[in-house]
């Protein structure tokens, strides 16, 4: 092996500069339109280049290895609606797609409807937020954020041929038409960025009009229409509660009706078929349960399916033959889709679930927009099983394969192999594992090996297919995920477990996971490397304070990591809606708890393996400082066994950058620096 990266940064004094004594915590930092905070961050950003130098050959190898594994020519599979067929293209060379349709009669006569990589053309940033066809297929409407403070514009278009034009600026994300192909519902934010009200814009008058506001500063709002077109569904939840009101999609000037009255602590959905509502909730069922309700009294709840011990109910999509319910095994920590088929009575006719093509794998519902449809569309996936679409047809039990991604190169997914472990958690609790890596390696050696976590919002980390990891996986390396309490992966009480006073058994589930893989000769203890991002970057950094010698080096994207100062500001985004996630910290008890663990109040004179930090300027989830203040403090302490690095992309948001070809080249420099720390720099591909 050639000698590796001098081990130590050489930007202490840098940092040391930039010291505030009547600030040890860094909190300087926030204020960004001082100049001195710019300069901080390009400093470090120099500095991170300049160490990451002697890496550019390894990085252009993996982004350039990236590019020859997949299909850059991308077409998207057809979905059809009443009139057109819809579908995406993206040339090999683009960063977005390109959005197509034809008459359903014609596949010849084919319409431009939005061109993505034409609109992002204008800008430095470009992400889409929603797109939204009307009912008489005339109009698109679509949301575009172009700084990446998930602030959206929306823009309407008559198809074909019409002009885009911007109707409104900085607003939510989200778009559903009703069915007068009149009326456009949206969100408002407030003043903390919250989605806080429902608004309609009306295509006769130009105008706006409020049709729902939620007033509670710990609920946000949504809103979405039945599948069988019937019904607009508006949402509002915090992270424990929800409270839902109907409006009939055809008659959207109609005030909205709550279905039932929120309850602290419940949790419920709907969806609709003629004649019923089906209502998922957990109120005496920490599992969810399933009940149904006379169309005309939604508030009427009868049992469907009972509370059961050993599976969660996750969602509910109705047809009009039956239902789609998508229910996790505890035991397996394994999503299934379960059909329910009625007869014209509404007598339950045939319960099944339909087939998995591996386990662990992920199996949702793809986009099946026809209400009568008996062939579903479904989307599979794991960790060796690259995404494909299968059309499920429930008459005849035929599985028809309509798209598969392509995958080339040396290491092709039937050269891997993904096994589930378990671990122990200090208080007997068992920990799932996935652990993925070739199959001429995985259990022959202890191998270098990155392990992956988030365990908050109750999340799920179902089994995903990745092209760039196949870079690492070909170098001989392990990919872990450990599914810790905090997540959903067995349920919701797995959630419950692992939130507000139990939270800190996320961490040690955390590192119980890595202990697990030592001791089961999987990974070897000198070359672990830890992966978290967002509020993964909490479950990270929190367990390199408890035990910073567990790992060799960490990843931290857009990192979590200043959990106090952050909730004790409720002007921030998220803040008040997340009390029921971390804890008010104007409640004493709850203060000490987060103080306990935040990340940054609990950095020490502690050998910290190397680190790499990633922020960005416009995220306004995790703000830039949150790394940065973290890093600020690594250095000043200087007691990493490594180097300790900070990337701030100055263009992106909390999802980093837009485009594909830059994302994957992000993707490379990080990947770059875990396989540095692995010792695998310098083997080949």
């Amino acid at each position: 092996m050639k000698a590796q990266p001098p081990i130590r940064p050489s930007h202490c004094s840098s940092v040391t500069r930039y010291k505030r004594a009547e600030d040890p915590h860094w909190h300087w930092l926030e204020d960004r339109d001082d100049s001195r905070v710019i300069d901080f961050l390009e400093n470090a950003n120099t500095q991170c280049a300049k160490w990451l130098a002697p890496l550019e050959p390894l990085i252009e190898d993996l982004y350039q290895g990236h590019l020859a594994r997949r299909e850059l020519a991308v077409t998207g599979l057809k979905t059809p609606l009443e009139r057109y067929t819809y579908w995406s293209e993206t040339a090999p060379d683009a960063d977005y797609s390109h959005w197509w349709r034809h008459p359903n009669d014609d596949d010849t006569a084919r319409q431009s409807v939005l061109d993505l990589e034409a609109r992002a053309a204008e800008q430095s940033y470009f992400e889409l937020g929603d797109m939204a066809i009307s009912p008489d297929e005339q109009w698109l409407a679509w949301t575009e954020d172009s700084q990446g403070n998930e602030y959206f514009d929306l823009y309407l278009r008559q198809l074909p041929g019409g002009t885009p034009r911007k109707l409104l600026r900085d607003i939510g994300p989200e778009l559903t038409w009703a069915e007068d192909d009149r009326t456009l519902l949206y969100t408002r934010y407030d003043a903390t960025q919250r989605p806080a009200s429902v608004w309609c814009f009306m295509l006769d008058t130009q105008n706006s009009r409020l049709v729902f506001e939620e007033s509670d500063p710990e609920f946000w709002v949504g809103m979405g229409k039945t599948r069988s077109r019937q019904w607009l569904i508006l949402e509002t939840a915090s992270k424990d509660t929800s409270e839902c009101h109907l409006i009939p999609a055809n008659s959207p000037q109609t005030p909205p009706r709550c279905v039932k009255p929120r309850e602290s602590g419940v949790e419920y959905g709907i969806d609709h078929r003629p004649g019923h509502f089906y209502v998922l909730h957990n109120r005496e069922a920490p599992h969810f349960r399933l009940d149904v309700a006379p169309e005309d009294h939604p508030d009427q709840w009868q049992p469907l399916l009972s509370h059961r011990q050993t599976h969660t109910l996750e969602d509910i999509d109705a047809f009009d033959w039956g239902l789609v319910i998508a229910e996790r095994d505890h035991h397996e920590a394994q999503m299934h889709l379960r059909v329910m088929e009625f007869d014209s009575c509404h007598t339950l006719d045939k319960d099944y679930r339909l087939p998995l093509p591996e386990s662990p794998c992920s199996l949702m519902l793809g986009d099946t927009p026809d209400f009568d449809a008996r062939k579903l569309r479904l989307r599979e996936e794991s960790f060796t099983l690259p995404p494909r679409w299968i059309e499920q047809d429930l008459d005849s039990g035929e599985r028809r394969l309509l798209k598969a991604m392509p995958i080339h190169g040396d290491l092709l997914p039937e050269q891997l192999v993904c096994q589930r472990h378990w671990a122990t958690a200090p208080d007997g609790e068992r920990i799932p594992v996935s652990v993925v890596a070739r199959r001429d390696l995985l259990g022959k050696k202890p191998l270098p090996t990155l392990l992956y976590g988030y365990g908050a919002y109750g999340e799920v980390l179902d089994p995903w297919f990745s092209v760039s990891r196949l870079e690492l996986l070909s170098r001989g390396m392990a990919f872990a995920v450990a599914h810790v309490r905090g997540g959903g992966d067995r349920g919701e009480p797995w959630y419950l477990a692992g939130k507000l006073e139990h939270k800190e058994n996320s961490f040690h589930d955390f590192l119980a996971v890595r202990h697990a893989l030592v001791e089961a000769n999987l990974a070897d203890g000198e070359r672990i490397a830890a992966y978290g991002a967002s509020a993964g970057g909490l479950l990270v950094g929190a367990s390199l304070n408890l035990d910073p010698q567990a790992f060799c080096a960490a990843v931290l994207d857009v990192p979590f990591v200043d959990v106090l100062r952050t909730m004790e500001n409720p002007d921030l985004p998220l803040t008040t809606a997340e009390y029921t996630e971390w804890g008010n910290p104007e409640e004493p008890e709850a203060r000490r708890r987060i103080r306990a663990y935040s990340p940054l109040d609990n950095l020490t004179t502690q050998p910290y393996p190397a680190v790499f930090l990633q922020g960005s300027w416009h995220d306004s989830r995790v703000p830039y400082w949150e790394p940065a203040k973290l890093y600020a403090r690594l250095v000043e302490l200087d007691t990493a066994r490594g180097p300790v690095l900070l990337h701030t992309d100055m263009e992106a948001g909390h999802g980093g950058a837009s485009g594909r070809f830059k994302a994957w080249r992000d993707n490379a420099r990080q990947d770059g620096f875990i396989l540095w720390a692995l010792g695998l720099s310098e083997v080949a591909a």
